[in-house]
């Protein structure tokens, strides 16, 4: 397949372009370089079946694809809120021009949404039929509410139009190559530790998150995307199932690093959910998809990695 990832240069973009590579594909990487990195695809430039154009998918872009999977969009709350205005454009424009691109090269187009469109959850695990519970006007609405609008869109092209369509809720994912200070648990907390300063811990730490490593986040975007069964355009929780207080993630890096670390307690933000679990029954009955990697493990590789690209715990 000839196949364009929107957001190729960040964090799960480079992950999804190594693993196409990996299964003999061609690969064009689209991304404008605010959240993504040069440096997660160095090791991609040069080779004849990788492309990298930069490119803001807010603007329309003509390309001969037979994939596309859409992942263009800030993920992380300091990079969304930046410039909320420009976070909507991106998932809403950026939605509408993938879908444009995937209607008329009869592409099958695969759509990054987020466990955020849940909002703070009164239903505990979320399946995929709950609507969310989302404050529509607050700090965090610019991505909850623009990755909500592109999942309509994504409905709507494929009711209208026929589009192949693919959506996946993604949930809280970590691995090597997060942004350093992009503001997420995981690698806030291990920049943190590693330079030996207190962890942050906003609430007082009993709120829980399930942490995906990247691997099998990227298993369940291939999956979904070869996915041929009936209803293959209904949404699909990906995640892990293994909820984790802040206090236990605090627990698990300790036990890494093999010292105890000091944390310091700050409010919890406007909105922030205070429990957040999928319901993964659709990508198990469906995908035969189900996590492999257990925290520890996932976080050693992790530690290791920011080891290499900060000065830290050096």
């Amino acid at each position: 397949m000839r196949v364009v990832v929107t957001g190729g240069a960040g964090f799960l973009g480079s992950h999804l372009c190594d693993r196409l590579l990996a299964d003999e594909h061609e690969v064009i990487a689209v991304d404008n370089l605010f959240t993504g990195s040069r440096r997660n695809i160095d090791h991609l430039l040069g080779r004849k079946d990788f492309e990298f154009v930069r490119h803001d998918v807010v603007e329309p872009i003509l390309l001969e694809v037979d994939w596309i999977f859409n992942l263009a969009c800030p993920a992380s709350p300091i990079h969304y809120q930046y410039n909320p205005v420009k976070t909507v454009k991106t998932s809403v424009m950026g939605a509408l021009n993938m879908l444009g691109l995937a209607k008329r090269v009869e592409a099958r187009i695969l759509q990054a949404s987020t466990s955020e469109i849940y909002g703070d959850p009164q239903e505990h695990p979320q399946k995929e039929s709950y609507w969310g519970n989302v404050n529509t006007i607050g700090p965090r609405s610019c991505y909850d509410e623009g990755k909500r609008v592109a999942e309509t869109l994504m409905m709507d092209y494929h009711r209208q139009n026929g589009v192949d369509t693919r959506i996946v809720r993604i949930f809280n994912t970590y691995g090597p190559r997060m942004a350093i200070g992009d503001g997420r648990v995981v690698s806030n907390f291990i920049v943190q530790a590693l330079k030996r300063e207190k962890l942050t811990i906003y609430g007082d730490g009993s709120q829980t998150r399930c942490f995906c490593f990247v691997d099998d986040l990227i298993d369940g975007l291939i999956r979904l995307m070869t996915y041929a069964g009936d209803n293959a355009y209904e949404p699909v929780n990906i995640g892990n199932t293994d909820e984790r207080s802040m206090n236990d993630l605090v627990a698990a890096l300790g036990e890494i690093l093999g010292r105890k670390l000091d944390v310091e307690y700050k409010p919890l933000p406007l909105n922030d959910p205070v429990r957040r679990k999928p319901d993964t029954t659709r990508a198990r009955q469906r995908l035969g998809w189900e996590t492999t990697v257990p925290l520890l493990d996932g976080l050693r590789k992790t530690v290791d990695y920011f080891r290499g690209v900060t000065d830290a715990g050096k």
